[in-house]
């Protein structure tokens, strides 16, 4: 049995010279040697058709057809080219571009060789001549002119010495400027650099006032007080009054204790004594609430909410939707604004010992990368934001005395410093780059209220903090330190009580205070500040208008029928608009007489009644002291003889009047009965 016999698939012969008119046994034989063969008989093929050579008369044909149409071409025909041409045109070009850059190279070699004056020039300059080789190497097209070349060397010589000596006195006046520019600066000290020559007062309440917060663009401002109070301030439309425009209670019986505006000003984080916080809009109605947690869960990442009340809140930098919240639950939540039905991430603070510990405030750094927390036992944890909030990436234990509570923690505007007020009476300043000791650190600062907060100017060269009224003290302060030297720059005396909230607007160049006996104070420099305050106190106080209201008992028939169905009590401007249209209510003065309105008629007769009445009615005066009996017999005795109005009518059909006589005598009417 054969082994080796090979199976092929078809077979390819080389033998191309082969005659074409082989017969057709052979080819038969041919194939049934390769490959599996030949399966049945070919079929001719009878859909193929043979090319037509084209004809020298078909193509004057068309060339004709061309010119009648107004055609160019049918097509595009294919460019023929001439190699041997093509090769003499480049070695001609090649060469003459060798030829220039030779004669370049004597022009340029002669010119060095007169101007150099040492080594290092020389070296210099045969660099630049082999830049400019290879620049000619690279060059095609006819050569420049070695006249002409010279003569830019020179003009660009000449243009760059000019152009030394220019930046050179150039850069003596700029730094002549630069220095008086310094030293103007250095003459304006860190005190006058504060706008706190003039002072307005707005008045929230009676309460401490432990929120402030102003929307970036400075046109609102917004506080929150103890007495569960908020107070929306727009500087536009206030007077020399100073009186907010709305006051609302957002969550019932809760003290509000943190308050921000979004970046876009268009939404403000409410955070109150309550479990869930509320985001309001601009006008102060409410957006969105987040959902409260179950409280009888004691891991809290179960739970979609906090399980106690809150103590701060802050948005995102730059994520407008984004929102942090920190509560008593000892952990922080972070939102978005459009799910408000179970927080985005959950950050669990723990103390050292492995427990839980309770974040009393909350803060995004600058970059909005960092989330920070200042806690209970003292300690300031931070978390990256990219990552997961699983363990701190900077912790620091002891920052601030344990058991008291961080009540603000600010970051630089350069965001490489933070500052953290507390409630054991400091305020430490701190390097995020070396974050284990403190730079600096403020003792004797008394807060007696857990809100009392820190900040930055908004050239970071000073920190600002309020100082609580210790005993023995009269007036609370705001303080100015500074940033470099932490030197006190200034303290101003605000009120005859505390001073918990400080806010310096970037763009405003105001400071707004919240003190303990519910006021807040504005600071600005009319030459330094802009708007705010500015536009209210130009204002006059307009004379409020009296409203008279009168208490009527409403009651409520909700299936009453339209007739007797009354009226829903409607706003106070509703109610204004109304009572304008109504004459007797807004004492309207009589209207000008021009037509028969209302029953009073021109003097004229505007109508056609007043018309008749002025002109045919009483067109006989009647004396008012005649007896009107008289006046009336007067005529019977003309309507008897001349009758006008019945007699003529009844002439023709009745010629003799039949009255009818009423005998009383008579018995019963001949009525016919009903039957």
């Amino acid at each position: 049995m054969n082994w080796k016999k090979t199976i092929t698939f078809g077979k390819i012969s080389a033998n191309l010279n082969k005659d074409a008119s082989s017969t057709s046994s052979e080819a038969v034989a041919e194939t049934s040697n390769s490959g599996f063969g030949k399966f049945g008989k070919k079929r001719e093929e009878t859909n193929v058709t043979q090319m037509a050579e084209i004809k020298p008369e078909d193509e004057e044909e068309s060339q004709n057809i061309k010119k009648l149409m107004g055609i160019s071409g049918f097509g595009k025909v294919a460019k023929s080219f001439d190699i041997q041409e093509m090769m003499e045109n480049i070695t001609k070009t090649i060469n003459i571009n060798k030829a220039a850059a030779l004669e370049r190279e004597k022009s340029s070699d002669d010119s060095v060789e007169s101007k150099k004056d040492d080594d290092n020039d020389g070296d210099n300059n045969d660099h630049h001549d082999n830049n400019d080789d290879s620049d000619d190497d690279d060059f095609i097209g006819p050569p420049i002119p070695p006249e002409l070349t010279s003569d830019k060397e020179e003009v660009r010589n000449a243009a760059g010495k000019k152009r030394n000596t220019d930046d050179s006195d150039d850069n003596d006046d700029d730094d002549d400027n630069n220095e008086q520019a310094s030293d103007a600066e250095e003459e304006m000290t860190l005190s006058e650099r504060i706008p706190c020559t003039h002072e307005v007062t707005m008045t929230h309440g009676t309460k401490a006032v432990i929120a402030i917060a102003a929307d970036p663009s400075g046109a609102r401002l917004a506080s929150g007080s103890v007495d569960y109070d908020v107070c929306f301030w727009d500087f536009a439309g206030m007077d020399s009054s100073m009186r907010s425009f709305r006051t609302l209670q957002p969550c019932e019986n809760h003290p509000i204790k943190c308050l921000q505006y979004s970046t876009t000003g268009d939404m403000i984080l409410v955070i109150s004594g309550a479990a869930q916080a509320k985001v309001l809009d601009r006008d102060g109605f409410e957006k969105c609430e987040t959902v409260k947690g179950d409280q009888y869960i004691t891991d809290m990442a179960r739970t979609k909410g906090h399980t106690a009340s809150l103590n701060c809140g802050c948005w995102h930098p730059f994520t407008k939707e984004e929102y942090l919240t920190c509560s008593q639950d000892s952990t922080c939540r972070v939102w978005n604004l459009y799910r408000p039905r179970a927080h985005k991430s959950l950050i669990k603070c723990r103390a050292q010992n492995g427990v839980k510990t309770v974040p009393t405030t909350c803060a995004y750094s600058r970059e909005g990368a960092a989330v920070a927390c200042g806690c209970v036992d003292g300690s300031i944890q931070m978390w990256d934001r990219r990552k997961n909030f699983v363990n701190p990436s900077l912790i620091l234990r002891g920052a601030h005395a344990q058991g008291n509570e961080i009540s603000s923690l600010s970051f630089s505007y350069l965001g490489q410093m933070l500052a953290s007020r507390a409630c054991d009476d400091t305020l430490k300043m701190w390097d995020l780059r070396s974050f284990k000791t403190p730079i600096h650190e403020m003792k004797g600062l008394f807060s007696r209220y857990d809100t009392t907060d820190c900040m930055f100017s908004p050239d970071d060269s000073m920190i600002v903090t309020g100082e609580s009224l210790n005993k023995g003290k009269s007036t609370g302060r705001v303080l100015f330190y500074d940033s470099k030297t932490f030197d006190l720059v200034k303290e101003i005396p605000v009120t005859n009580s505390h001073v918990i909230k400080t806010l310096w607007h970037p763009k405003l160049n105001q400071v707004f205070v919240g003190c303990g006996n519910g006021i807040v104070n504005v600071y600005y420099d009319p030459n330094k500040s802009m708007r705010g305050a500015k536009l209210c106190v130009v204002k006059t106080h307009m004379k409020q208008k009296h409203i008279e209201v009168m208490s009527t008992q409403q009651i409520i028939t909700p299936h009453a029928l339209p007739l007797f169905r009354q009226d829903r009590p409607k706003s106070v401007r509703k109610q204004m608009e109304k009572d304008r249209l109504d004459p007797v209510k807004s004492r309207r003065p009589d209207l000008p007489i021009t037509s028969g309105q209302g029953g009073r008629v021109a003097s004229s007769g505007g109508t056609l009644s007043s018309y008749v009445i002025r002109n045919l009615g009483l067109s006989k005066r009647i004396e008012d002291d005649q007896d009107p009996r008289e006046a009336i017999l007067k005529y019977a005795k003309i309507a008897e003889e001349e009758p006008y109005w019945i007699a003529p009518a009844y002439k023709k059909t009745q010629p003799k009047t039949i009255f009818q006589t009423d005998d009383q005598e008579s018995g019963p009417s001949s009525k016919k009965q009903k039957t």
